[in-house]
């Protein structure tokens, strides 16, 4: 059983930066692969992954180019690099971890095992 707690949230304007942190306890990160969802006014929406490795990741259309996801498995922390964020990307964004699948390409709630409690992010235009 491991737990994740997101940090970083809150309220930009358009254009803006933030990073989300997602930290693992538990066990030992590196096992898992782990990735970030998030959640608006529709059903919960893949964003990015990681597999255990940190060798390869997967994104969603939406956010390519300007999200980046990382891993640090030494301090047993995942972030999520957001840079011009617009009003769209407004939502609770929730961390979560799953098997350590060999590649980064599994954007279903369903392959992951664990979730964190979520952080709001909020974007003005």
């Amino acid at each position: 059983q491991i737990q994740l707690v997101e940090s970083g949230g809150g309220l930009v304007q358009a254009g803006d930066s933030l990073r989300l942190s997602c930290h693992v306890s538990g066990r030992t990160v590196s096992t898992y692969n782990m990735a970030w969802f998030r959640q608006g006014s529709k059903e919960r929406e893949f964003v990015e992954a990681i597999a255990y490795t940190g060798g390869s990741s997967y994104t969603a259309d939406p956010v390519k180019g300007r999200f980046t996801i990382s891993r640090d498995n030494a301090k047993t922390t995942v972030y999520l690099q957001m840079n011009n964020l617009k009003p769209e990307d407004t939502a609770v964004y929730y961390c979560a971890a799953g098997p350590p699948y060999f590649s980064a390409n599994h954007p279903s709630p369903g392959d992951y095992n664990y979730w964190g409690q979520g952080t709001q992010v909020t974007v003005s235009s």
